[in-house]
C-alpha cells in the first residue's frame, strides 16, 4: 500500500479538522501519545481518512491535531464510530478544553526560491 502524505491544496476538496486541546503541562505528552494511538489503531483505518498531523505546543499547554478527511460526510461518519468515540472521550477527559472546527483550504503561499 502506498503512503499518502499531507498535501495542503485549495483544489483538493478535502475536509480539514483542526482541533486545539489545552492541557496541563504534565499531561501534554500523554495526550500526544493517546492521539497517536487513536490514529494508528482506529482513525487511519476508517473510510475517508487521509492524514493526521499532531503538533505539540512549545508552551507545554497545547496539542493541535490537523487531520484531513476525504469529505465532511466521511468525517461525520467517523464521529458516529464507537471505537473513534471511545478515543475522543478519552482525549476530551485529558484536556482542560478542546476546540474542534472543520475547515477547507482557502489558499496557500510559499516562499519563492532565489
Amino acid at each position: 500500500m502506498n503512503a499518502v502524505t499531507t498535501t495542503i491544496d485549495p483544489r483538493s476538496g478535502l475536509c480539514t479538522l483542526i482541533n486545539v486541546f489545552t492541557v496541563e503541562p504534565e499531561r501534554q505528552e500523554a495526550l500526544v501519545k493517546l492521539l497517536e494511538e487513536a490514529t494508528e489503531q482506529v482513525m487511519r483505518h476508517l473510510p475517508g481518512f487521509v492524514s493526521a498531523n499532531l503538533h505539540r505546543g512549545l508552551d507545554g499547554t497545547h496539542v493541535a491535531n490537523y487531520a484531513q478527511w476525504a469529505s465532511r460526510e466521511y468525517f461525520e461518519a467517523m464521529l458516529r464510530n464507537p471505537r473513534a468515540q471511545e478515543h475522543m472521550r478519552a482525549a476530551a477527559a485529558m484536556a482542560q478544553k478542546f476546540e474542534p472546527h472543520l475547515y477547507e483550504v482557502a489558499s496557500t503561499h510559499q516562499r519563492e526560491e532565489a
